[in-house]
């Protein structure tokens, strides 16, 4: 480890939390992690954001092109969940549409639930390329992260439901981490998982493979629902929504919405 220079005579330090040389350096690594999960929640509270509906898919679709037509029904889809949503009855915002907050699917996501008038959430990444924040997000549910595993957790964190549109390396990336989460019980909560574009994904993974070959259980396939069109997607996410969190019979507090509560939540995260 470097050893800081002497401080001139007479010459003050700035203290630990405003020295920017040691916020940047290996020894504060954990800081900054830390601060990637602080800073959200934070913002979450203050906006009383107790869930989200999370869109997964490809920076690379836009809205003209040979594959504009996911473009225009992630769009569509946000913005009918968004007009659902803030039809509810409630005291804190449900099912807030959440994307990585770049381009392609993820603006799509975000410009659909702005259509509706609601408030939208964007977690951004720094990438030395085709990843900058989109205009569509709520500034105040805008962020940007520097580590990957603390995006993720805030992808999971407070997901109910999961559209996963076509995408390339990231998109499989995000799919698998939630879908193994759920197999494994990581997420203890229930979570609606939704493939859109049946022929694009069943192409892409063959999961009737992985079970021939015992990779996966039968019971596995029943983790994820498929969809082709932004109505059948409507209906099974929030029919599923509707059953797992909107009945009688769940009593889930919405902890993150209170600045105020004295335990962490840990939206089926144990």
């Amino acid at each position: 480890m470097t050893t800081p220079p002497e401080s001139p005579l007479g010459q003050r330090r700035p203290v630990a939390y405003k020295n920017p040389e040691f916020l940047k350096s290996a020894s504060s690594r954990s800081l900054r992690i830390l601060s990637e999960y602080l800073e959200p929640l934070d913002h979450f509270r203050r906006e009383r954001v107790r869930d989200t509906v999370v869109f997964f898919g490809s920076a690379r679709i836009a809205e003209t092109g040979p594959m504009s037509r996911y473009y225009v029904e992630a769009r569509e889809l946000a913005r009918m969940i968004t007009e659902w949503s803030d039809g509810l009855e409630k005291t804190a915002r449900h099912f807030v549409v959440c994307t990585g907050g770049g381009p392609g699917i993820m603006e799509a996501a975000n410009r659909g639930a702005r259509d509706a008038g609601g408030k939208t959430i964007g977690l951004n990444i720094g990438l030395p390329f085709e990843q900058l924040p989109n205009p569509h997000i709520t500034p105040e549910l805008s962020f940007e992260f520097h580590y990957f595993f603390m995006r993720k957790f805030w992808f999971a964190y407070l997901a109910k439901a999961l559209v996963v549109f076509p995408g390339g390396f990231g998109t499989l990336d995000e799919l698998m981490e939630i879908l193994t989460l759920v197999q494994t019980r990581k997420l203890a909560k229930k979570m609606s998982i939704l493939l859109y574009g049946t022929e694009f994904w069943r192409e892409i993974i063959n999961f009737d493979g992985l079970l021939k070959h015992g990779m996966i259980s039968r019971e596995d396939l029943n983790l994820f629902e498929f969809a082709d069109d932004a109505r059948t997607a409507f209906q099974i996410l929030t029919n599923n929504l509707m059953r797992n969190y909107l009945t009688e019979q769940v009593h889930e507090t919405p902890a993150i919405a209170r600045s105020n509560d004295p335990q962490e939540p840990t939206h089926g995260i144990p």
